[in-house]
């Protein structure tokens, strides 16, 4: 660049996704670029300042993050990922299987909606994020990404549906993403007009195609490897925190609607004529109902006029089912204790419910469209809790949330059903 064989720029960047532990919308990333080097040149470069910066903060390079020991020292391993999924699979799967045949392999372990978009090498990257991202403890490359979800990668010589590409894990989650960078106009163009084809085909995160970038080849690259990596996860690891909003300076947080913002006097009045009345009729006033501007605030607004003549509905089911076979369905109160979004899926929440049995139970809904995880922590919901356990993006869902539905001006609308929170976790419904 300019002259310049190495260059390197630390800088903020900003990408339309949700919240969870690891993720954040707006996030610290470095990128680092180096002509005539290629993937194994990023890996020596990789290795190289994440022991740097271990030593720099820790002292040394084993490591203890969540209570779980990391070895940051030594041979790091590199394996392909075709040969990760096949050592968490009972199917071995290959590239040169149909799509429809990685298909049902997908589905079997986890992968619940495959979009017509798809083609085999993303159906084999959602297979590994179902299966395989959770078991990499210990720092692992993952090599040989598959072509479609590469479109920056060189192909590889021997398998041209593979790429020089490498995703570092440690701890299940990735900290480091670099190629070997295609260099050729002519294939980059062909790249970007079939990631095109992706996102008209319904493909959200496909590229567009970008003809400066393709000007700029036409004048000459050498060939260079280039590596990006994520400072905020990184610095989360060294310094064992549980959170990324506990490392970052300006964490986006839940906005506040005016329901819930409440006059401070307005709730001391409340409360202190709430403790007189508890006096004079013997009530705990623990017990008491909470003023109305706290209760359920990001769902309910006192004066919010409903109109439903916008408003359809599935028609009733026009089959009987036997009182016996209903009641065998068990349907009970339960309480988030804890809610986050299902990485690298647009769709999932994943609940951590207090069912009162003593044991937490998971269960995975899909309304992330609807409902961030922060609005749900303490709610009381309804589930049915004895259906056999459903893996989806490699995590065992054991239950059903249930939420009503209706279509809105031709929109789908969904509510989970919460309910008075005086009701006791376990309570069965009848």
């Amino acid at each position: 660049m300019g002259g310049f064989e190495r260059v390197f720029e630390i800088g903020r960047q900003f990408r339309n996704e949700g919240m969870d532990q690891y993720h954040n919308p707006e996030f610290t990333t470095m990128e680092a670029y180096q002509a005539f080097s290629d993937l194994e040149g990023m890996k020596r470069l990789t290795q190289g300042f994440i022991r740097a910066a271990a030593m720099a903060a820790c002292g040394t390079l084993s490591i203890n993050y969540q209570g779980v020991d990391i070895d940051l020292g030594g041979t790091w391993r590199d394996a392909s990922m075709i040969e990760l999924i096949n050592e968490h699979i009972d199917e071995p799967i290959s590239y040169d299987m149909s799509r429809e045949e990685l298909a049902r392999i997908a589905k079997k372990n986890g992968v619940v909606d495959i979009e017509p978009a798809w083609g085999k090498g993303k159906i084999i990257s959602e297979l590994f994020e179902a299966r395989v991202e959770d078991t990499l403890v210990q720092p692992t490359f993952v090599c040989d990404h598959p072509l479609e979800i590469s479109p920056l990668a060189k192909k590889r010589e021997d398998n041209p549906e593979l790429t020089y590409r490498f995703e570092l894990f440690i701890c299940g989650h990735e900290y480091a993403n670099a190629f070997s960078e295609l260099n050729d106009p002519i294939d980059q163009a062909e790249r970007f007009l079939a990631q095109v084809q992706a996102k008209d085909m319904g493909d959200d995160e496909a590229m567009g195609y970008d003809a400066d970038y393709i000007r700029a080849l036409e004048y000459g690259m050498p060939p260079a490897g280039g590596v990006g990596i994520g400072i905020d996860r990184l610095v989360m690891l060294l310094t064992n925190a549980e959170s990324i909003r506990d490392v970052l300076l300006f964490p986006t947080m839940k906005p506040l609607n005016d329901a819930q913002v409440c006059d401070v006097n307005a709730l001391d009045a409340a409360e202190s004529k709430e403790q007189e009345n508890s006096a004079a009729t013997g009530c705990d006033s623990a017990a008491a109902a909470q003023p109305a501007s706290l209760s359920n605030a990001p769902h309910q607004q006192a004066d919010a006029s409903i109109d439903f003549s916008n408003v359809s509905i599935e028609p009733l089911f026009k089959d009987f089912v036997d009182f016996d076979t209903f009641s065998k369905s068990d349907f009970r109160a339960v309480k988030v204790k804890a809610c986050s979004a299902v990485p690298k899926s647009k769709k999932l929440l994943q609940f951590t419910l207090d069912d009162g049995t003593g044991c937490d139970r998971t269960i995975l809904s899909g309304i992330h469209a609807f409902y961030e995880p922060e609005q749900l922590v303490g709610k009381t919901c309804i589930a049915i809790t004895n259906l056999p356990p459903r893996t989806m993006m490699g995590i065992d869902s054991c239950g059903m949330l249930i939420s009503a539905i209706h279509e809105e001006a031709g929109c789908e609308k969904l509510h989970l059903l919460m309910v008075d929170d005086h009701i006791p976790a376990g309570a069965k419904l009848y």
